[in-house]
């Protein structure tokens, strides 16, 4: 019995040694990440730059991205996609054909404003000038009743499309007159729109492709160029026997100390950005404030996803450069 609890307390203090050699080892390896990362200024400089643009661009792309979101949004619910019908339109008939149109699949809302209505608005947008006052009134019995429909999704007017060709009872009383405010060059220019969230994802992913390739190029030849100045270091450490991890190591430390710098950078200055472009946004109506106030409450888990996209392009650039240079 004597033998066995002295053999477990033995196995025990070498597990004990060995989390404390494999923390020491560690805490060694982030000393010397951290050194060899002052160590090359100018390398270091341009590493660090490459990479602070590369997550810049990524942080422009993704809010750039949000505030068209956001434009189209408000465009889809102030765009005037309305329906036009006879004046003389029954009550009854106009809640029917109003109440099938909410039930479409893309329909958020629809308001109805009668000829009465249109007919008493324009009157008082044209108050000041009597002879247009004149003309609208001789005309009102030429006024159509509308159905303003607002819309979920910009880009898809396919349903209210088949229900002004395919609906008996809309065709019947629709005002011949005036085609609905969707179709035509209107419907063109909402898609054009709505086709600028899409260009612009596709802009900024090429240019956040590009230039993620050009920052993991520059940390890889920073690395490279770190193993050729440290041969005679690496060729003493595999002499006395050091692991390959300790030796790898600094080197990958080194390549997430260039993204966790380039993250501040990036993040304070995607923020400047943002704040100094805010009231020239406002002034021209680009909706920013939802952007801002998202970052604002997210503030440190963007931070954070900043850091870890540095240290996947330092790491990812750094493992490929220790393999093909350590040659351990």
């Amino acid at each position: 019995m004597k033998s066995v609890s002295k053999s477990n307390k033995n196995k025990e203090t070498i597990r004990i040694r060995q989390r404390r050699r494999g923390w020491l080892t560690f805490v060694r390896m982030c000393r010397y990440g951290i050194n060899n990362f002052s160590r090359n200024a100018w390398l270091t400089i341009a590493a660090t730059a490459v990479m602070s643009v590369t997550l810049i661009i990524v942080f422009i792309t993704l809010s750039a991205r949000q505030v068209l979101v956001d434009t189209v949004s408000n465009v889809s619910k102030r765009a005037d996609m309305s329906i036009y019908l006879k004046g003389d339109t029954p009550e009854k008939t106009i809640k029917t054909i109003k109440s099938r149109i909410e039930k479409l699949d893309n329909v958020d809302s629809v308001k109805y404003i009668s000829a009465e209505e249109a007919r008493e608005k324009q009157a008082e947008q044209y108050k000041d000038n009597p002879d247009t006052l004149e003309a609208i009134r001789e005309s009102s019995n030429e006024m159509s009743a509308t159905l303003r429909v607002s819309v979920k999704e910009l880009n898809n007017q396919q349903s209210l499309n088949n229900f002004v060709k395919t609906d008996d009872l809309y065709k019947k009383y629709k005002d011949p007159n005036r085609e609905p405010s969707f179709s035509g060059e209107r419907q063109q220019a909402i898609k054009t729109v709505g086709s600028w969230v899409r260009l612009a994802s596709i802009g900024g992913s090429i240019a956040t492709v590009v230039f993620v390739v050009i920052s993991s190029l520059v940390v890889f030849n920073t690395i490279r160029m770190a193993i050729f100045n440290r041969k005679d270091e690496i060729e003493m450490m595999k002499l006395i026997g050091a692991e390959r991890s300790f030796i790898r190591g600094p080197f990958i430390v080194e390549a997430i100390m260039y993204g966790f710098i380039a993250a501040i950078i990036a993040t304070v200055v995607g923020y400047g950005l943002l704040i100094f472009a805010h009231d020239p946004m406002v002034k021209y109506g680009i909706p920013i404030d939802n952007l801002l106030n998202h970052l604002k409450m997210y503030g440190v888990l963007v931070f954070l996803s900043m850091i870890l996209v540095g240290a996947a392009i330092g790491v990812a650039s750094s493992w490929v450069a220790t393999r093909k240079y350590l040659k351990l």
